[in-house]
């Protein structure tokens, strides 16, 4: 038995790519900092009810199981940080305006999805709570695009959707769960023959709206045409009306927009509009978000709530491959003017690695270009293979 071996789509992070992670890091949670948003920490264990509250059976099934040996109740291993901020905006902090929440850490899946396709996605995430207007969710579409810009993500693009546009049609039918989840499935498909033959029953109007949907993605044009072929719905027209204000808002951005109306991702979970962010180079979407306004409500506290998240590790995937920065070589022993030097340049943010004694060091290993060397009645950094010593 190899004792070194991890389980399936579990996976060490090395140095290189530790080190880049933890500056994307860092400098994504001082960009959320500068915007207002608070950094929290969610333990990586709960009890299953708040776990999964409001969040849907697919969580549910993500998120691995153990028994408190304290309680005896059931707890979860977080799959996803999004409901621990709803419950931390909702029961602890209760605040009665607006509240803006940011977060980072590791969650675990049962199965691998995501960009890296791991049990183990690095999450981080931003949410705002308390604001029930489009402002909020461009607020935090504007926040998400400019971390990718951060981490270096280049042609950056957002898809749109918004779940009312069905959700109207559907309520407006008195469709069936069994029928609103067969419907919902072959509108993620596109599946025009099949949405044909499930609306047969349904009235012509609703029946025509729901085909329409298959066919109603692309730039911001497909808006004004979705505006003409669906009902004049005030849901569906204060839908469109969101989506309008948020292609015109994020103009400014050097991102690139579409939408389409028949992807209903997150659709029992979601209540507005929802988005995904995509770039050149990556399989999949790089970020997800949108509205969900009713999962405070189990915690005790309906409020208003727009989000993202995106997995770190997965983003990282697709960009050059890691390298470890380089370090400076300093002797094992010298005078008191030696550890001045050392401190000021680790000080000034430089990495020095200092020789224990009696002890070989490969300094290439060390990834060391530079060496402190004495002379001239001082210590000086200069290149590995100076002569001067």
């Amino acid at each position: 038995m190899r004792n070194w071996l991890l389980p399936e789509y579990i996976e060490d992070v090395l140095p290189a790519e530790a080190a880049r992670i933890e500056t994307m890091r860092r400098c994504l949670l001082d960009l959320f900092r500068v915007h207002g948003y608070q950094y929290v920490i969610p333990p990586m264990l709960e009890y299953m009810e708040s776990l999964i509250t409001g969040a849907g059976h697919d969580l549910d099934l993500a998120t691995f199981k153990v028994v408190d040996q304290l309680s005896g109740r059931l707890m979860g291993v977080r799959a996803d940080m999004t409901p621990q901020a709803a419950r931390i905006d909702a029961h602890l902090l209760n605040q009665q305006g607006i509240t803006r929440l940011c977060y980072a850490g590791s969650v675990v899946r049962t199965k691998p999805d995501g960009l890296a396709q791991t049990r183990e996605p690095l999450q981080l995430g931003a949410e705002l709570y308390g604001h029930a207007g489009v402002a909020s969710d461009i607020e935090i579409q504007r926040l998400l695009i400019l971390a990718l810009q951060a981490m270096g993500v280049n042609q950056v693009h957002m898809d749109f959707s918004h779940v009312d546009i069905f959700g109207s049609l559907i309520a407006a039918s008195s469709v069936d769960p069994q029928l609103e989840q067969d419907l919902y499935a072959a509108l993620q498909s596109k599946d025009q023959s099949s949405v044909a033959s499930l609306t047969q029953s349904l009235d012509k109007p609703t029946r025509e709206a729901l085909l329409q949907l298959t066919e109603l993605n692309g730039d911001q044009a497909i808006l004004q045409k979705a505006a003409k072929v669906l009902p004049a719905m005030p849901a569906i027209k204060a839908a469109l009306a969101s989506l309008t204000a948020v292609s015109q808002a994020l103009a400014d951005l050097d991102v690139s927009l579409s939408f389409d109306l028949s992807e209903l991702r997150g659709y029992h979970y979601h209540s507005g509009m929802v988005f995904a962010a995509y770039a050149q180079g990556y399989k999949g979407p790089l970020a997800l978000g949108g509205r969900y306004d009713e999962v405070g409500s189990a915690f005790g506290r309906a409020r208003p709530a727009t989000g993202f998240s995106l997995d770190l590790r997965g983003v990282v995937t697709a960009l050059a491959p890691a390298s470890l920065p380089t370090a400076i070589f300093a002797p094992a022993q010298g005078d008191a003017g030696l550890q001045e030097k050392i401190a000021a340049l680790r000080a000034e943010g430089h990495i020095v690695i200092q020789a224990l004694p009696d002890a070989g060091h490969d300094v290439k290993e060390l990834n060391c270009d530079r060496k402190l060397a004495h002379y001239n009645s001082g210590w000086h950094v200069l290149a590995i293979d100076s002569d001067k010593s």
